[in-house]
């Protein structure tokens, strides 16, 4: 199935690209979320007549993740859990626990946003979180898990 690229995509494409997708990932993601549109001809022509518009609401979504990650930009972020005489957590501290505790500090965070590169927090101590908040803009926090 042959799609044209309405946003950037990580690891698929730019705006504007058109790209050959597996049917099943065209059909229930890309085109019900209004990431892309069919690469038909009469696609490719509304498609022409919408580029200026569509590359000025992708450049102030960009802009927008850089004014995010700039307010993100060296954040320390401490979260308290119960744990043993070990260090060991009882449970895990996931995605979700993290976004919770930025939006509660203020910043504005969803949890598909986080990335953790070494999976769920099960131990206190230091740990590098990635924010991913736009394709092509990261930011790392420094999350410090205590014990109750």
């Amino acid at each position: 199935m042959e799609v044209i690229l309405l946003e950037n995509i990580g690891k698929l494409g730019k705006l504007g690209d058109k790209v050959a997708v597996k049917g099943g990932y065209g059909r229930n993601y890309l085109l019900p979320q209004g990431k892309a549109v069919a690469a038909t001809a009469a696609n490719v022509a509304k498609f022409e007549e919408r580029r200026a518009e569509l590359e000025a609401a992708a450049a102030a979504k960009l802009a927008e993740a850089q004014r995010r990650a700039d307010a993100l930009n060296e954040f320390a972020l401490t979260i308290v859990g119960k744990a043993g005489e070990e260090g060991k957590l009882f449970g895990s501290i996931g995605t979700r626990d993290i976004a919770d505790a930025l939006v509660a500090a203020g910043h504005a965070v969803d949890k598909s946003e986080v990335r953790l590169p070494e999976g769920t927090i099960r131990h206190v101590g230091q740990f590098a979180v990635d924010i991913q908040l736009h394709p092509e803009v990261m930011v790392g926090i420094s999350l410090t898990v205590a014990a109750e």
